[in-house]
């Protein structure tokens, strides 16, 4: 193989240095007509009149819709809870009540703000575990709050407790994340005769012609979606924004407009990593052996649905991290609340999960006096293993692999000393084990389709590849035509993409779930090797359609959470150095190991990228991001409240290792990872914190309040103690 393994350079890379690439706000020209959305700003409250009177008389303004004006006002990505423009009720302070059209963005940001909204606020819910007690107000009247109460029952922990030589329990809560893609959203939409063109950035193409053509009471055919270049996403795009603002008004208006949102809407307007409580209970022997975990798990799905069921089984199914647990206890519970709405984010449920349980598997080894990596290795999953949910472990468990190859690159790499007593900063180190599915779960339909045309007479001289698979930044695109270059042995120059419009390219399902690489990959190459076949039967011209699906998952009973929920696992082990100041509070990552079995890296470069730039995004995540909400109103809605990580904070040595154990679905033995590198930072971060200082964080991010917290704490107790001893 001479293209598969390859570390080929991105095509786009030299555009979008120099500023050439053209991403939706970039394709906006002054003939078309500019959008402005009215926000609600209420967390909770009954319309009880819109009054756009003074907004329409603005010279300059083409027209103002309200909700009257969608002709099927609902639409969501799984469940078609929310409203375009609100029509009785807002939910949240970033709900719209209203879209201006004008001449100029500045015309159409002026008469919005003369739309005049009188509300009768409401009793808003403002946290999950409010939204749980009797009496709470319903954020959607006639529905429970509760959007999924999933269980897990396996074995019976309450003896295996009985029996245990320890027992710990731990509260851990962990907060909001905003995606922050560099790229806001933005969108340029125009009617194409009986059909409406959006030009957008998104994760899933044919997911949002589906929503939008549903909004606007279209058939599917009528309405084309396109992708532009997509400065980043991370789950962020799986939920629509502008998208059916912009559809609306050119399909109302039969002419060209556009909308770009500026960074306090796009924070306030679309949805965020999910905030999770997590109570557990930890049951072990003394050699270190996990007998049984028991977890209560809450989760603040916020005003809409998005894909909160989905994450929280998720997160449920990971309640005991990667560990084969013979008693497991899980409670997983996502409600509705009047706070921004929570969703997909790179992780999807796991980071949160093993949050709590790397950082419990490595109290109970400090409890016990052992070495955490040796409790883990005693206790990690291996080929054939049952998972909670009954049924046994995807073939190529890799966690021990993993693991083993991240102790041999710390003891390599990692230099830290022990500082003298009373030094101000103080150095440690600590390694953490993730799991993580790939691609959809729980019965959910997966597949993906993809087109390959051959062009040559005598030999095959080129191929057309046809597949509608986003590329988010991780370079899906360059991946696929080498899947299709090395299955027809054509040098890479030879194969062109077609992926970027609903209409010209067939359905690969979104980019999530670290899935885009096996599942569009694995139908690239299934399309290009038929295509192969019939020209060598000589047909001219040679093509063949394939449509990828992988085995069958199913959903989980809800009662004891039987079923088959994943199709194929990736495993990860981190190891994490950090400097703790102990006066300020601030924790610096110095260094990180990061191993990840990919199965095949298909672009080396591109795998050890996604690493660097996880763990970028993952430093935030444990560090810096606070994002605040208090009562229903984002506190942290500019660049300059919510910290983002810049290049002193990113760690000084990354050291991406890439182990490849062939997945048996995957094309060349390819399996995603772009999210594994997240899931266990956080609790890595926690233990190296307890290694340098002696304290243990249990709220995320670890703000230097929150560490200078733990410290006091931790000298008042040291004060204390020894009294209450002598007494």
């Amino acid at each position: 193989m001479n293209i598969v393994g390859a570390s080929l350079a991105r095509p786009d890379a030299l555009d979008k240095v120099v500023g050439a690439a053209q991403y939706p706000s970039d394709v906006i020209d002054a003939s078309m007509l500019r959008l402005a959305a009215v926000f609600a700003h209420r967390a909770h409250a009954r319309i009880l009149a819109i009054d756009t009177a003074a907004a329409r008389a603005v010279p300059g303004v083409v027209a103002v819709f309200t909700a009257a004006d969608v002709p099927h006002n609902r639409y969501g990505l799984i469940d078609a809870d929310q409203e375009l423009l609100c029509s009785g009720i807002v939910r949240y302070e970033g709900d719209r009540v209203a879209l201006v059209v004008a001449e100029t963005e500045a015309i159409a940001r002026s008469a919005a703000a003369l739309v005049d909204v009188r509300y009768e606020d409401l009793p808003a819910v403002a946290d999950a575990e409010a939204a749980l007690r009797p009496g709470a107000p319903e954020v959607h009247a006639g529905r429970s709050n509760v959007l999924l109460h999933q269980k897990i029952r396996k074995g019976d922990v309450d003896a295996a407790f009985a029996g245990a030589d320890l027992v710990l329990t731990g509260r851990f809560t962990t907060t909001w994340q905003e995606h922050a893609y560099l790229q806001p959203d933005a969108a340029v939409a125009y009617a194409d005769g009986e059909r409406v063109v959006i030009e957008t950035a998104g994760q899933w193409l044919h997911e949002d012609r589906r929503q939008i053509a549903a909004l606007l009471g279209l058939a599917e055919e009528q309405v084309v979606v396109r992708y532009l270049k997509i400065g980043g996403a991370f789950g962020g795009r799986e939920d629509l924004s502008v998208q059916p603002l912009a559809a609306l008004a050119a399909w109302k208006l039969r002419r060209p407009v556009a909308i770009v949102w500026n960074r306090e809407e796009s924070i306030t307007g679309h949805h965020k990593r999910h905030p999770f409580t997590i109570d557990t209970t930890w049951g072990a022997r003394r050699d270190g052996t996990i007998v049984a975990v028991k977890t209560r798990t809450i989760a603040d799905g916020g005003a809409y649905a998005s894909t909160s069921i989905e994450v929280l089984k998720c997160a449920t199914i990971f309640a005991q991290g990667p560990y084969h647990v013979p008693n497991v206890w899980t409670d997983g519970i996502v409600v509705y609340t009047n706070n921004v709405p929570s969703g997909a984010f790179r992780g999807f449920g796991s980071p949160q999960a093993h949050f709590a349980a790397e950082s419990m598997i490595a109290r109970v080894a400090h409890a016990l006096g052992l070495d955490p990596v040796d409790v883990r290795r005693r206790n990690l999953y291996r080929e054939g293993d049952r998972e909670a949910t009954g049924h046994p472990l995807p073939a190529g468990v890799a966690a021990h692999a993993v693991l083993d190859r991240c102790v041999e690159e710390t003891r390599a790499r990692f230099t830290a000393t022990r500082a003298p007593a009373g030094a101000r900063v103080r150095r440690g180190s600590a390694i953490a084990c993730g799991i993580k599915n790939v691609g959809y779960s729980f019965g959910f339909p997966e597949q993906a389709t993809a087109t390959v045309e051959l062009r040559g007479a005598a030999r095959i001289e080129g191929a057309v590849v046809r597949c509608g698979a986003a590329d988010v930044g991780q370079g899906s695109h360059l991946i696929l035509r080498q899947i299709a270059a090395e299955t027809l042995a054509l040098p890479l120059s030879a194969v062109a993409l077609v992926a970027e419009s609903s209409d010209d390219a067939p359905n690969a399902g979104s980019a999530s779930a670290s899935r885009m690489t096996l599942m569009g990959g694995r139908a690239v190459h299934d399309a290009a090797a038929a295509a192969r076949q019939a020209f060598e039967r000589g047909e001219r011209p040679a093509a063949a359609t394939a449509c990828y699906r992988p085995p069958a998952t199913t959903r989980l009973d809800p009662e004891t959470g039987d079923g088959v929920p994943n199709y194929c696992y990736g495993y990860v082990a981190q190891g994490v150095e950090v400097a703790v100041d102990t006066l300020t509070g601030l924790v610096h990552v110095e260094r990180v190991v990061s191993v990840h079995d990919v199965g095949r890296a298909v672009n080396r470069q591109q795998v050890e990228g996604q690493i660097e730039g996880c763990i970028a995004q993952a430093v935030g995540y444990a560090l810096t991001e606070n994002f605040v909400v208090q009562q229903g109103a984002i506190a942290t809605r500019h660049f300059s409240s919510y910290l983002l990580p810049t290049t002193l904070d990113v760690p000084v040595e990354i050291v991406p290792v890439i182990l490849e154990g062939a997945d048996p679905n995957g094309p060349y033995g390819a399996r995603g990872m772009s999210e594994m590198p997240l899931v266990p930072f956080a609790a890595a971060i926690a233990a190296a914190i307890h290694d340098a200082a002696g304290v243990w964080v249990s709220d995320q991010p670890f703000t230097p309040e929150r560490v200078l917290d733990a410290l006091q704490r931790a000298r008042v107790d040291a004060v204390t103690m020894p009294a209450a001893l002598s007494r």
